[in-house]
């Protein structure tokens, strides 16, 4: 009886052993398990929600950060093209949120119509950074930063360039193709063009309209405006390359010289626009810089180390004005 007893006990002791062990054996696999998913939560997963692709320079905006973070082994992106819709921004917003990337990266098709959706990410922890378009709202800290251009600066520096190069003695009839109506890109670049030329009497603006930032739709508006006052312009300042292209096409089926009869004033710096002016097409090339890959991926990677970022993360950019200076730079440009 007592072998028999011991035995059992023996046997008892034996089973405790094989399950400790396979417990053991089971920790270690959720250890690992545990150590793939931390992995994978070491990378820094942001959402790109681009307005679309209806410019040369959005393309290349939208390439750079792909380019970036997508060969960079520290990031997950999520990319959504909202073909200039501001419901589909919001929409994917909400799914980015859902998914709880680490941060929204949000160019915006519009100025207003933001706050509700930008309070659902901050009370969800998640930080929203701006590129080269602004906003308006209430309580600005919906959004961490902002990356890109000063649209204002822009606008000023294309009309003083226009100045420059027709003299300010002169009289000179300008029309304006307008960006999207709404877009802080449109907003400021056309207050600092009339601010600039406001206090010189010689300079007017006798028509602006909307060219949304497409090629067809400002050839389209400079077809109307050269219906109505074609004898009567001197100059086009439109507020981005694919609109100037679209109106020096207008201007020559119209039977005038772009560059000659009718000054053309963009900005951006798409490669077209600077053979353009290397063509005697177009005069002068307000730079928009437009890869803002690096300085997405940089400030992404500052945030998650727990540093701070700059509330406005300005791009470097230059002006362009005639043939000498464009064919210099054609060389090196990416877009």
């Amino acid at each position: 009886m007592g072998k028999t007893k011991k035995g059992w006990m023996l046997l008892f002791a034996s089973l405790m052993t094989i399950f400790l062990l396979a417990g053991c054996n089971s920790e270690s696999s959720g250890s690992s398990s545990d150590g793939d998913s931390k992995g994978k939560g070491d990378k820094i997963v942001v959402g790109f929600s681009q307005i679309g692709a209806e410019s040369g320079w959005r393309t290349a905006e939208t390439d750079s950060i792909k380019d970036t973070l997508g060969n960079d082994p520290q990031f997950e992106l999520k990319f959504s093209d909202a073909q200039q819709k501001q419901e589909n921004q919001i929409k994917a917003l909400r799914s980015f949120i859902a998914q709880k990337v680490d941060l929204i990266a949000l160019a915006p098709v519009v100025e207003s119509g933001w706050e509700t959706v930008l309070k659902e990410a901050k009370n969800a922890d998640i930080p929203v950074i701006l590129l080269d378009r602004g906003i308006n709202v209430k309580d600005e800290t919906l959004y961490t930063s902002f990356i890109g251009s000063d649209f204002i600066t822009e606008g000023e520096n294309a009309a003083k360039e226009l100045i420059n190069l027709m003299g300010k003695d002169s009289k000179v009839n300008i029309v304006e193709l307008q960006g999207t109506v709404g877009a802080s890109a449109a907003n400021d670049r056309m207050a600092g063009f009339a601010k600039e030329i406001k206090g010189n009497a010689n300079y007017k603006i006798i028509k602006s309209q909307t060219g949304d930032f497409t090629r067809t739709k400002g050839k389209e508006v400079m077809e109307a405006f050269l219906k109505s006052d074609g004898d009567n312009i001197d100059a086009v300042y439109a507020h981005n390359d694919d609109m100037a292209l679209g109106a020096i096409q207008a201007i020559e089926e119209y039977g005038l010289k772009p560059g000659e009869d009718i000054k053309v004033v963009s900005v951006d710096g798409i490669k077209d626009i600077f053979k353009a002016v290397i063509a005697g097409k177009a005069n002068i090339i307000i730079e928009c810089n437009p890869l803002l890959g690096p300085q997405l991926a940089q400030a992404a990677k500052d945030l998650k180390a727990g540093k701070e970022i700059e509330r406005w993360i300005k791009t470097d950019e230059e002006v362009f004005v005639g043939k000498e200076a464009a064919e210099k730079a054609l060389s090196s440009r990416q877009y």
